[in-house]
């Protein structure tokens, strides 16, 4: 009973735990280095990728086993009621006696005047019948064929299942890096809308302080009231502002879950790290480039899949040659009474196939290969302009973000010199209440997109890293 109580309590603990790994704990920032690790570690592509990499694997020993004999076992046990018969007519058989002077042996007859012979001693031969019968039959052994050559085939499907392993390899690495960018822009996306709820919290207390001081002048006569109800409407406003800002960060955090396999009711507790979105990244180093990308890979291992393939076609019209040998046991059947069968028996040899005349179909089927290759050839040179094409519109992203943060940081710390100065202005009377609002949502505005040019650099840093093979 004790024993059962400890095994109870230790599944327990180990499922807590690995429900603990799943889940987020409150108060605990995510960094995008963890959400990236969890969404590789759950993300169904990357498993599937995964899996078909072990399967190409068993496929490669498959086609080597090829070479090696192929051992058979064959038994076959039957019952038949056929049966047939064989009849011998009997007769007088003559009797021979050796001659000395010929030396040789004779026939023991008479001959007589008109030619013909009467035997002198004979002996009776009655009539035989035998019966045939099959009956319970039974022959077994072991066969054993050896390739001895194939025309290639064996070496162009061993070179194919390997080219296979190769590009499901790559296959797993595009799956990760393809979830690494889906990742980062969830995670940017999270850290966009916190910080602009943030800006939201700012903006919204600024108008709080602003009613404060325009509700207690008001009171004093200094100002109308009605001031005291354009601050209040604009107040309004950006609480609304503020529980969209607050929605859409909850929204950004639950994406982020679904792509880690959080369940979406911990997005509560999930906190990015801002600070991200600041952090400074190298430029990709100068040895990225299109043949560092995995799809440029594929598509380099494409061809030479279709290469081999030529080959493995050839290969059925060349002479193929293979030694075989078997050992069989036979029992069964039954004439005149008797066992007629109860022995083994050996065989060996050497088989030969060479095709002779195929009306064209070799012939095309090599050309229509060879046109898949040169196919496949083209397909690589189009797709690799079209990615160093990708890769230099990258790098002018790149190049316009990094002077978008540069302008918004500008426009940024204007605005809000701005804002001290229309507030003092407002404070010290030599303002108008409209012009404080402009300055406010100047400052608001820069502040946002400030917000965006730096998430936005981050994720043009992040596309060039892939787009340049380096992401990983």
């Amino acid at each position: 009973m004790i024993k059962k109580s400890i095994i109870s309590l230790f599944i327990f603990v180990c499922s807590i735990l690995a429900y603990s790994q799943n889940t987020l704990q409150p108060g605990t920032p995510l960094s995008l280095q963890k959400a990236q690790e969890l969404a590789l570690s759950y993300n169904k592509t990357i498993a599937h990728s995964k899996l078909q990499f072990e399967q190409t694997g068993y496929d490669l020993q498959m086609y080597k086993s090829h070479n090696f004999p192929r051992l058979s076992l064959i038994a076959t046990d039957f019952y038949s009621t056929a049966s047939t018969s064989l009849g011998i007519k009997g007769g007088n058989l003559p009797i021979y006696s050796y001659n000395e002077a010929a030396g040789s042996y004779v026939p023991n007859v008479i001959m007589n005047p008109d030619g013909s012979y009467t035997m002198g001693q004979y002996a009776y031969f009655p009539d035989i019948n035998m019966k045939l019968k099959l009956k319970n039959m039974f022959i077994g052994g072991l066969q054993v064929t050896q390739p001895i050559y194939t025309g290639g085939k064996i070496s162009a499907a061993v070179s194919m299942a390997e080219i296979g392993r190769e590009m499901a390899s790559v296959n797993i690495r595009l799956s990760e890096d393809e979830v690494i960018v889906k990742v980062d822009e969830a995670y940017m996306q999270a850290v966009r809308a916190k910080e602009l709820e943030v800006v939201s919290d700012s903006y919204y207390d600024m108008l709080k302080e602003l009613e404060r001081t325009v509700e207690s002048a008001v009171r004093h006569g200094l100002r109308l009231k009605n001031d005291l109800m354009k601050v209040q409407v604009k107040k309004n406003e950006a609480e609304l502002g503020h529980q969209k800002a607050e929605n859409g960060y909850l929204l950004a955090r639950m994406n982020l879950c679904h792509l880690m396999g959080i369940p979406l009711t911990e997005a509560s507790k999930l906190e990015v790290d801002t600070q991200t979105a600041n952090q400074d990244r190298m430029a990709p180093k100068q040895k990225g480039g299109v043949e560092y990308r995995p799809e440029y890979t594929l598509l380099e291992k494409r061809v030479e899949l279709a290469e081999q393939q030529v080959k493995l076609d050839r290969s059925e019209y060349l002479p193929n040659v293979a030694l075989f040998g078997s050992v069989m046991y036979a029992n069964g059947g039954e004439l005149a009474g008797k066992k007629m069968i109860d022995n083994g028996s050996g065989t060996i040899g050497v088989m030969v196939k060479v095709p002779l005349y195929t009306f064209g179909e070799s012939s095309n089927k090599v050309r229509s290969a060879k046109a898949k290759a040169q196919m496949a050839a083209l397909d690589l040179q189009e797709k690799s302009e079209l990615m160093e094409l990708e890769i230099a519109l990258c790098r002018t992203n790149l190049e316009e973000c990094e002077k978008e943060v540069s302008i918004a940081r500008k426009s940024f710390d204007q605005a809000s010199e701005n804002l001290r100065i229309s507030k003092s202005a407002y404070d010290n009377g030599v303002e108008l209440l409209s012009d404080y609002f402009d300055a406010q949502a100047l400052w608001r505005e820069s502040a946002a997109t400030l917000v965006e040019a730096r998430c936005q650099l981050y994720l043009a840093y992040t596309k060039l890293l892939k787009a340049t093979g380096q992401l990983r």
